[in-house]
């Protein structure tokens, strides 16, 4: 999918102004080409001498519609990724005809305003100094008109307002617009005796590509009938409709503003826009979760409590309110006027407002702003963690097993919890949750009998935790970033020490900083400790020689859980491409999702129904594998510690040394 730099928030980044400054000279030689660069050439239209303008503007459109639609069609953009004007009927309609008088009198408009300047044109200068002198006085007497602009409707699509398909209005203006071709040249012909192209065989061809480009629409750009018969009728779409007609499916900025102020437990509040535009800027509170996983993300919080969806505009989150409604979601509603209503409505300041403005909405606006605009608080860079006083907490959750930061938030400080982050050193050094000691997860790991990165022996992983401060008795919270996999293998590092307090924290820095939790840099003291050292080795990690063994004995389940590209042997970074005879995969990845600003673990029980139809009992012997045991500590994790397979091993030297042993059997 193409990422538009609207859609990454890179408006004003030095590559947006290059390709801007690319396309524009384009545009302007396109014009100039056509015409455009005079001003009689331009007014033209208006007394029907020449229709190159009418020509032109209908080709640009035309073929900008069809070539969208083919682009949504096939997957490589989503109107997420494009910037739509609001519908404002008034202000369109005012301004067009303002526009429309201007263009008569002057011949020229802004953009080929600047092609008539680059030509030379003085009298296109004279416009533009006009058309700046009109920006200018339009700004001081904007508090007079911009009563206009109050009927925002967000984001209406033409075809939607008409109850036609998109398919349906792109064919008939294409129709329109191939027969404003033929009359241009007609009237240019009859009026002027030029219209070169009437007849010719290059307009005949050029308008058969564009009646069967825009034809092809209804192929590709409507839903097929099978999935049409699937849409929701009778009374659910019933009860969908009653709650719009009753107001029950948003909710007003001023009421969102007072119930946040209010820290409502029972509000949650979601950005469905990009990762990108959420970072730069969000609602206090807000969760960011894109669209195509509502669904997933909000399971937890079906019918409990009040789902409140925003985006910029309304389009977008109504339209994924319809769909959760559509799902069972009955508690979700979207933000009238999306977040730019809001930030028009609530914070913007008093001064600036174009009506008064009474003492106690004035009162309320400082609130919001002094609430929304001043930085969360938090972070505890002044002081050190274990002298901030925390408020009872809840006890641990099951461990080892997953970590919630509301949870990892209440106990910190705690003298036995051990916070270990295990991103790179720059990023822990810029910024960590309060108490967290770093940790490379490849210091973990080195070469063991001549196979590289394997996990440590016992006695090494005992001195190194050692050095860390780490006893026995210490709870450990991983924390990693979108690699949920060095998280896992410090896990297995935990369990070949035996340690089981150990817990990943659920979305890991990501989700902790998102959620604008505290965040410090300093770096704890530690008293080095004895861990003790394993007298016996772990009784999960199995070799090459116990694989090899299993291979003719039925019964045990060999997961590879490599990409199935090396599955295969379609690709291959080891000695030789293929699998272990026997195996089966499923990629690590397959058991994570995306939330937007994080990943996690997918639901437990939708990880426990897809790994019960490969393993027949939770006492199945398995294997799992990956090439160094890196990927495959995520599977084990998940097997043995979120679904509780009891007889799963770890084959930690995996392909790499099984594909460099010739003696080994490769399919």
């Amino acid at each position: 999918m193409i990422n538009t730099f609207f859609h990454l928030g890179a408006l004003n980044t030095p590559a947006a102004l290059l390709t801007s400054l690319l396309i524009g000279i384009a545009f302007g030689v396109a014009l100039e080409n056509a015409g455009f660069g005079s001003s009689r050439r331009l007014a033209g239209i208006f007394y029907f001498r020449d229709m190159a303008v009418l020509k032109v503007m209908f080709t640009a459109v035309v073929i900008a519609m069809i070539g969208i639609s083919y682009a949504k069609a096939f997957g490589w953009v989503t109107t997420d990724n494009v910037y739509f004007l609001h519908t404002l009927y008034a202000a369109q309609i005012v301004g067009g005809l303002m526009f429309g008088v201007g263009f008569v009198m002057s011949g020229w408009c802004p953009g080929t305003g600047a092609v008539g300047l680059a030509s030379g044109k003085i009298d296109a200068l004279v416009f533009l100094i006009g058309a700046t002198g009109g920006s200018m006085l339009y700004n001081e007497i904007y508090p007079l008109i911009g009563a206009l602009t109050s009927a925002d409707r967000g984001v209406v699509f033409a075809y939607d307002a008409l109850g036609v398909s998109e398919a349906t209005l792109a064919f008939g203006l294409t129709l329109i617009a191939v027969g404003c071709f033929w009359g241009s040249e007609y009237i240019e012909k009859t009026n002027q005796g030029t219209g070169e192209m009437w007849g010719t065989p290059f307009l005949k061809v050029f308008s058969v590509i564009l009646i069967t480009g825009a034809f092809g629409l209804f192929a590709v750009a409507n839903p097929p009938a099978s999935s049409m018969a699937s849409l929701p009728t009778g009374p659910q779409e019933a009860l969908l409709l009653e709650g719009v007609e009753g107001g029950r499916d948003h909710m007003g900025p001023q009421e969102l503003a007072d119930r946040l102020i209010a820290m409502d437990p029972l509000l949650l509040l979601v950005d469905i826009r990009p990762p990108e535009e959420f970072a730069q800027f969000h609602l206090r509170s807000a969760i960011n979760i894109p669209v195509a996983h509502l669904a997933e993300g909000l399971s937890t919080y079906k019918n409990k409590g009040l789902i409140v969806l925003y985006s910029n505009g309304m389009t977008h989150p109504a339209q994924a309110r319809d769909s959760l409604f559509r799902l069972g979601f009955t508690n979700v509603y979207f933000l009238t006027d999306g977040l730019d209503g809001f930030l028009a409505a609530c914070l913007k300041p008093i001064s600036l407002r174009a009506e008064p403005v009474s003492p106690p909405l004035a009162m309320k606006i400082n609130a919001w702003r002094t609430f929304f605009l001043t930085p969360a608080p938090p972070t505890i860079e002044s002081q050190p963690s274990t002298q901030v006083e925390r408020p009872p907490s809840a006890p641990p959750p099951p461990l080892p097993g997953l970590i919630e930061t509301e949870w990892l938030n209440t106990v910190l400080g705690t003298p036995d919890l051990k916070i270990i982050d295990l991103r790179g050193q720059p990023e822990y050094n810029t910024g960590h949750i309060p108490g967290s000691l770093s940790l490379n997860v490849e210091n973990l790991r080195g070469n063991v009998h001549g196979v590289p990165s394997s996990l440590l022996p016992g006695s090494m992983l005992a001195e190194h935790v050692s050095m860390m401060g780490i006893a026995p008795e210490d709870l450990l919270v991983f924390v990693c970033t979108d690699k949920l996999q060095d998280a896992t293998l410090a896990g297995m590092a935990c369990e070949r020490l035996g340690h089981t307090r150990y817990g990943i924290l659920q979305g890991g820095f990501p989700k902790w900083s998102t959620e604008r939790r505290p965040i410090d840099t300093i770096l704890p003291s530690v008293k080095a400790t004895s861990y003790p050292v394993p007298t016996q080795p772990d009784s999960f990690t199995v070799t090459a020689a116990e694989v090899m063994t299993t291979i003719s004995k039925p019964g045990t389940l060999i997961i590879d859980v490599r990409p199935t590209d090396y599955f295969t042997g379609k690709k291959q970074d080891e000695a030789r491409g293929g699998h272990i005879p026997g195996a089966i995969n499923r990629p690590f990845s397959d058991d994570v999702i995306n939330l937007g600003t994080y990943n996690t673990f997918k639901p437990q029980e939708e990880l426990r129904t897809l790994y019960g139809a490969l393993i027949p009992t939770l006492d199945s012997p398995v294997i799992v594998h990956c090439r160094t045991g890196h990927q495959a500590s995520q599977t084990y994790f998940v097997l043995t510690r979120l679904l509780g397979y009891t007889r799963v091993k770890w084959f930690d030297a995996g392909w790499t040394q099984w594909a460099a042993t010739p003696t080994l059997p490769v399919q």
